[in-house]
């Protein structure tokens, strides 16, 4: 199943989106006139932007401001990437050098920082002032959950609540944003808004957890980085938790998060998939997406309610 049958429905949408982001990004200092303009042309699925269009079709929603919302959220995840890269020392992001691996740490910060100024503009023109509490909510919380990340000691085992935080700040987070503030925007009802938000969560919990699996199981050539990326970084996902849970005398995942050795790294790797650690995790990202498609209930039943659904099924099913 692949993304663009799914969002056939927002097709031509998503074309303005790319052409609005294309038009806020034009600057006059060339070295970063062309740095925007290769992160943008890197994108990737653009599910964000396909959320806001899809949550906004329930209900008239003003087409030029819908447009812009969703430039706007793909535009912040586009700054959030810009300062992850920074601090996890990622020198690749899907097989293309990142920023940080050109520009030193001070530019590259302000680049980032350059690109959530943009995608505040651009959900500036919505006005609309509870879309905009929704934006700065949602950047609130990638913000702390990534400062989480860095204090938080590594290298150590989380509890499973620490790591379900973790991911709806880093994902999660965003997607429940742009399904709400599309729901706003249309003019929807309480109960729908509440319901599209439940639905983004929920769909952005899967998608992140099942990130999480394709870094022990996926192809390198597809993921554009190597497997076994986060324990390099000393992070714990939820395959490396059910792992231990199942082998809690086997300290060699403790081992490879403490000192991450590429021979150290593929062992755990190797002995993760093998574990059965895997389908459990794919077991929880299958619950989180049956969650999202029982929050669409109390919507219409049409085409863009069915779109939603098989999204749904696609962020399990997807292999990259």
């Amino acid at each position: 199943m692949k993304t663009i049958s799914i969002l056939d429905l927002v097709h031509e949408e998503l074309q303005r989106v790319e052409q609005k982001m294309r038009e806020a990004s034009q600057v006059e200092y060339e070295h970063l006139a062309a740095v925007l303009d290769d992160l943008l042309k890197s994108g990737g699925k653009r599910l964000r932007p396909a959320l806001v269009l899809l949550s906004c079709k329930f209900h008239p929603a003003d087409a030029e401001k819908a447009i812009s919302l969703a430039a706007s959220v793909e535009m912040l995840h586009t700054a959030t990437l810009v300062h992850d890269d920074m601090i996890d020392n990622s020198l690749v992001r899907r097989g293309n050098p990142t920023l940080n691996a050109t520009w030193n740490r001070g530019a590259t910060v302000l680049a980032g920082d350059f690109l959530f100024a943009l995608a505040a503009g651009l959900a500036a023109e919505v006005e609309n002032v509870r879309v905009m509490s929704i934006f700065a909510q949602g950047l609130m919380a990638i913000c702390s959950g990534e400062l989480k990340q860095i204090f938080n000691s590594q290298g150590n085992l989380p509890a499973r609540e620490e790591y379900y935080q973790r991911i709806y700040s880093k994902t999660a987070s965003l997607f429940a944003a742009s399904t709400e503030a599309g729901a706003v925007l249309s003019g929807a009802p309480e109960p729908e808004v509440q319901a599209l938000r439940e639905y983004g969560r929920t769909l952005g919990m899967a998608f992140q957890i099942v990130d999480d699996v394709l870094d022990f199981v996926g192809d390198e050539r597809e993921l554009g980085k190597p497997v076994g990326s986060d324990l390099r970084q000393g992070i714990v996902t939820l395959p490396a938790l059910y792992f231990h849970e199942m082998h809690p005398t086997d300290d060699a995942l403790i081992k490879a998060l403490n000192d991450p050795g590429e021979e150290e790294v593929r062992a755990v790797v190797a002995a993760v998939k093998e574990s059965g650690a895997v389908e459990s995790a794919l077991d929880e990202a299958r619950s989180f997406a049956q969650g999202s498609r029982e929050s669409l209930q109390v919507l219409p039943h049409n085409e863009y309610r069915q779109a939603m659904l098989d999204l749904a099924d696609y962020v399990v099913e997807r292999r990259w």
